[in-house]
């Protein structure tokens, strides 16, 4: 039974990380999250490097549309991937090459996709870097004036009607 393994092998571990007798199952340190808790040191949490954010020159802007509607649908965060995905079958079509390069910075950049989520929602003041007029068009989707049910992504068919 893997549960007794675990057991059998966190009995083993004596304080000062010295072991007592031979391991049975591999060792997996429990993790989970641990919030904002007081007291909590955050020596748990396990941060991730990311590849630092690369502005592609050269890419041609049809694929550079086609990327971006992909990375604003595949977030990792239901919040990022609605408000997100709204964004980008609002803007990405008319949007300039300069525009598309902040809203790249923007969407790649940060390591954290609640810093996005809490800068568009004006929970959190956005840093100088990513204030522009991007964010600022952000921001006004956000806010939801029209007072739309948003409990989901929009679907693809926008991208094959015809714009006649």
């Amino acid at each position: 039974d893997l549960e007794r393994g675990r057991s059998r092998a966190w009995r083993a571990l004596l304080p000062g990380g010295e072991y007592k007798g031979i391991v049975l199952a591999p060792l997996c340190v429990p993790r989970g999250y641990s919030g904002a808790s007081l007291g909590d040191s955050g020596k748990d949490m396990l941060e991730i490097p990311l590849p630092p954010w690369k502005e592609r020159p050269n890419e041609p802007l049809p694929t550079k549309r086609a990327r971006l509607l992909y990375e604003s649908r595949k977030r990792g965060m239901l919040e990022n991937c609605i408000l997100l995905s709204l964004f980008a079958k609002e803007n990405l079509s008319r949007m300039d090459e300069r525009q598309l390069n902040l809203y790249d910075r923007l969407i790649n950049e940060p390591s954290n996709d609640w810093d996005i989520y809490y800068w568009a929602t004006e929970a959190k003041p956005t840093p100088a870097v990513f204030d522009n007029e991007v964010m600022a068009m952000l921001k006004e989707l956000a806010k939801n004036k029209k007072k739309e049910q948003r409990l989901r992504q929009p679907d693809l068919e926008y991208l094959f009607e015809s714009t006649n």
